[in-house]
């Protein structure tokens, strides 16, 4: 039994919600996929397994829609609707990112299907919340993130190039308070019985994300500037990207912060007969033998802990620099010191790690003969397992299962 089991998906099929459809789908959730009759467009994204373009091929498409059963419904079409709205009378949920007018002038926004199934929870993403009218214009993943401000916080310290973002990050982040709001609804609906309309604004959901920046301006009307692999500031930070001996990076950002890893980083630099070549060894030792708490809040006003503090980096920095990255990250996990290879995204799926917590998840695609391995769980349930129950949907895949038990009810 899974943590969704029983509970019943319609999701309109659109780019910016697929991924929350899937969380809900992965968690148990019989997630049903409405799509027009030429399917989704997403259904033809690259890249494809084996780098063949074709129907049922797209890589993209098959990520964000295990677990997922598809039907075909032209809404446009009076049958279409009305099929729609049985479908809705046996449904929990309804997920959707529309036009904010385009169910209400096909007669199947949250007033119309109510009455239907009175204890309905619908769930309507769009840009920006659906009583703005900012939500008509055009957008992208892209518009969202730059409305929103995430990217202005992430980047380089060379502010003559562009900032960055993540591949969807906005869709994702969007599609999160989605499942948060789901689940929190049908909590609060198994008390009290009732359903919900929820309103989900992309831009207002990524805009809390943001760190510290929004806080920073709307407290104390200051801008962070990105800098390079750490947290935008106000002021400037120091520098913790480090290429170690093989040549690759790593983030050296947490340096120890209290007397245990003071003496772990110590004796680390010592092992490696590192202590003669860092003067500030001496500062290592202060900290080991620190009494009391370790104010980093003084950091910049009381020297001796700012000296500290600064050695701990200097020493990390050393080290980083004489052996490869990989041995540096596993010698600062045995140290307790929070530190991280700079890795590609391929490198990071096959990382050991990863592959220990199970995150590898093999697929079996029954009309290719072969198994997928995909991402695994984004997180641990450990009251209820997580699983993909089968791979993405061929387009109108379970228009038989789905309509026919419609047309026994």
């Amino acid at each position: 039994m899974t943590a969704l089991t029983g509970v019943r998906v319609v999701e309109l099929s659109q780019v910016p919600i697929a991924w929350a459809g899937k969380l809900l789908a992965d968690m148990g959730a019989d997630v049903i996929l409405v799509e027009p009759s030429g399917g989704d467009p997403s259904r033809g994204y690259p890249p494809f397994v084996d780098d063949e373009p074709g129907d049922d091929r797209s890589l993209y498409w098959w990520h964000y829609n295990t677990s997922k059963r598809s039907v075909v419904m032209d809404l446009e079409d009076e049958a279409g609707r009305e099929q729609f709205r049985s479908l809705i009378a046996t449904a929990d949920v309804l997920l959707e990112a529309e036009p904010r007018h385009r169910l209400a002038t096909l007669g199947l926004d949250y007033d119309d299907l109510a009455p239907i199934k009175p204890n309905l929870i619908h769930v309507a993403v769009t840009p920006y919340g659906r009583d703005d009218a900012k939500s008509d214009l055009p957008y992208t993943d892209l518009t969202v993130m730059a409305a929103s401000g995430p990217p202005w916080s992430c980047g380089y310290d060379d502010h003559s190039l562009p900032p960055v973002r993540g591949a969807l990050q906005g869709y994702h982040t969007a599609s999160h308070f989605a499942v948060m709001s789901t689940l929190t609804a049908l909590l609060h609906r198994g008390v009290s019985g009732v359903g919900q309309f929820i309103d989900v604004s992309m831009t207002a959901a990524s805009n809390v994300t943001t760190e510290a920046a929004s806080y920073t301006w709307l407290v104390a009307g200051r801008t962070v500037q990105r800098q390079t692999g750490r947290h935008a500031s106000t002021s400037p930070s120091s520098e913790t990207q480090q290429r170690c001996a093989d040549g690759r990076y790593a983030n050296t950002g947490v340096p120890p912060r209290n007397p245990a890893e003071f003496a772990a980083l110590l004796a680390w630099l010592k092992e490696l007969g590192l202590d003669t070549q860092l003067p500030e060894a001496v500062f290592l030792e202060l900290g080991a033998a620190w009494q009391g708490p370790f104010d980093l809040a003084q950091i910049g006003t009381d020297d001796e802990i700012t000296a500290i503090f600064g050695a701990g980096r200097e020493a990390l920095k050393l080290i980083a620099s004489t052996v490869s990255a990989q041995d540096f990250f596993l010698g600062c996990q045995r140290a307790g010191l929070a530190v991280g290879v700079v890795n590609a995204p391929e490198e990071a799926f096959e990382d050991a790690h990863i592959r220990a917590r199970g995150f590898h998840t093999p697929v079996h695609h029954e009309d290719l003969g072969r198994t997928i391995t995909y991402p695994g769980a984004p997180y641990a349930l450990q009251g209820s397992p997580w699983a993909i129950s089968r791979r993405a949907p061929k387009l109108g895949e379970h228009n038989p299962e789905v309509l026919g038990e419609l047309d026994q009810r």
